[in-house]
């Protein structure tokens, strides 16, 4: 866990205060808000693309998109480590960093994708007049565009970004304003990411978690232990978790 997750740990109940069971329930709530990569948009291909960029302007070879996939979820900091070796606290990191950033802005969407299913998700969601919206760590410059390229079928009733609040996940900052913009208290909400900061993140907001198994687990991350109330494996599986009427 990183420090920032840490930190913000400590503002979440501990395991034995969380009702946890992988018994697939209909939950009580009003919204669902989404992580953006490995949750709603499989971006790993045009975010390794622009790692494989850096690496070639450098002489070396691309990686394969399947090595870096994992790590997507993390962005820069994420595909940096996993390309060159090297944490932010490295001396080379901020260069790397800049050129990557500049690389993905000049092609951010052209193999990217919604995951299966998302669209009947949203449509689902819609017809049962529950509110939804997308919470990332992905800075504004980067989401719109991306949004706009993706032009999903159904918009976001709100967007926070990385650089909306003072705060980013795992801090619930992000979430709490989310919550706000729709008009519903954190409690009726349910947070869906990839990563242990959403699981985190929405815990501390006092939100239900959901962990999105298809994203991009890294190998050393155990899902199981991160207090979620539950897991899907695909997009679709989320309806089964969803009031069927409206509330």
């Amino acid at each position: 866990m990183s420090e920032g997750a840490a930190s913000v740990a400590a503002a979440v109940p501990s395991a034995d205060a969380l009702f946890r069971s992988e018994v697939v329930r209909r939950l009580a709530i009003d919204a669902v808000l989404f992580d953006l990569d490995g949750t709603l948009v499989d971006t790993a291909p045009d975010l390794a693309g622009a790692l494989n960029r850096v690496r070639r302007d450098r002489g070396l070879a691309d990686m394969p998109v399947h090595e870096l996939r994992p790590y997507a979820s993390a962005g820069a900091r994420g595909l940096i480590g996993a390309g060159f070796k090297i944490a932010p606290d490295h001396a080379e990191y901020p260069a790397l960093r800049d050129a990557f950033l500049a690389h993905y802005a000049a092609a951010l969407c052209i193999e990217s994708v919604l995951f299966d299913a998302v669209p009947e998700v949203l449509a689902a969601l819609e017809a049962r007049r529950l509110r939804w919206g997308i919470v990332t760590n992905k800075a504004t410059r980067f989401t719109t565009p991306l949004l706009d390229a993706l032009a999903l079928p159904n918009r976001p009733q709100v967007v926070v970004c990385g650089d909306t609040t003072p705060h980013a996940k795992p801090h619930p900052a992000p979430l709490v304003a989310a919550a706000a913009a729709l008009g519903v208290d954190p409690a009726r909400c349910l947070y869906v990411g990839d990563a242990e900061r959403d699981v985190i993140a929405g815990l501390a907001a006092g939100m239900q978690t959901l962990v999105a198994r298809y994203g991009y687990i890294e190998p050393r991350d155990r899902p199981e232990t991160w207090r979620a109330h539950g897991h899907i494996a695909s997009p679709r599986e989320l309806l089964a978790w969803l009031p069927v009427s409206a509330p």
